[in-house]
């Protein structure tokens, strides 16, 4: 039986039920799962954005449970209530992106211990985007998934790419590697930034609510990546653009007003992407999960159609 792990229902707002195990990946680092067991249609395991943590998403999960699905989601490596990996605990930082993963891999080893119903969907979001689409390359228990601002590429101004570029070629070498990237320091995003201007969400209870929980529960901040992680995800990003799309059925969301990842390589992606479903959202920034009501329903509406349809046809076969 898993160790329990903190749950802040207080704080998540997700359905009733809900629990937290820590789990332990291959190699060694403690990580945080958490699930919210109030759907028949089958279970979504969803995977979170860089900086993000297991509360972030219940009211996700409150929206997933009134459309018939369980879901499934953790703190990866490095964040959340996971295992941090340098001293400086606010640096977001990995040692391979193959790491994440592993994070995945005891994730779904859990899934499957725990016998929940299936079938399984995948739901993610920016970086967990990234680590969705990396596995779809590998044996995967999904019939279908939903990307919400896929981290494909990462979103950087034409002014400093050139001393991006020297920086992440010369710091590795200097021992910098732990240093945070440019432009980046160890305050969070969401606790730091006004409301006005921000490049997450268009909604002011929403972007308040992240604001409580980072409050609420300093443990729960990240600032900036680390230099090493932003020349890992670049070069993750570069690699997963050479692949031929997979085969399995899927939704992507990106809002109008993206400023995090690029909306470029999502498009082309999707394009190339059989029996997939590309939508810009007007009005909608990076965080297309947590923003206004109606633009949470309209994605949660479409991505569970199409679990639904590829849970019938999962039945039909």
């Amino acid at each position: 039986m898993m160790e329990a792990a903190p749950l802040r229902h207080d704080l998540a707002e997700g359905p009733p039920g809900g629990r937290a195990v820590w789990l332990t990946a291959a190699d060694g680092l403690r990580l945080r799962a958490a699930i919210w067991p109030a759907g028949v249609r089958g279970t979504v395991v969803l995977l979170p954005g860089r900086t993000e943590y297991i509360e972030k998403y219940g009211r996700a999960a409150q929206e997933l449970a009134l459309r018939g699905w369980s879901t499934v989601t953790l703190d990866w490596r490095g964040q959340g209530l996971a295992d941090r990996l340098l001293p400086d605990a606010m640096t977001g930082h990995v040692g391979a992106f193959a790491d994440y993963q592993l994070d995945l891999r005891a994730l779904l080893d859990w899934v499957a211990a725990e016998n929940l119903p299936g079938p399984l969907m995948l739901m993610a979001h920016s970086m967990g985007g990234a680590i969705a689409l990396r596995a779809l390359y590998n044996p995967h228990p999904f019939r279908a998934v939903a990307f919400s601002a896929p981290m494909w590429g990462i979103h950087m101004p034409a002014w400093q790419r050139p001393a991006a570029a020297v920086v992440l070629r010369v710091a590795e070498p200097l021992g910098l590697g732990h240093r945070y990237a440019p432009t980046t320091s160890g305050r969070s995003y969401v606790a730091s930034a006004p409301f006005k201007g921000n490049l997450l969400t268009g909604d002011r209870e929403m972007w308040q609510w992240m604001q409580a929980h980072v409050r609420a529960e300093p443990r729960f901040g990240l600032g900036g990546p680390s230099i090493v992680w932003l020349k890992l995800a670049l070069a993750e990003c570069a690699a997963l653009m050479e692949l031929r799309a997979p085969s399995v059925p899927a939704y992507t969301a990106i809002g109008s007003l993206e400023g995090i990842v690029q909306p470029g390589p999502v498009r082309r992606r999707m394009t190339s992407w059989p029996r997939a479903l590309i939508e810009t959202i007007p009005g909608a920034r990076h965080e297309v999960i947590m923003e206004s009501p109606q633009i949470r329903r309209r994605f949660f509406d479409t991505a569970c159609r199409l679990f639904e349809v590829e849970a019938g046809a999962g039945i039909a076969a």
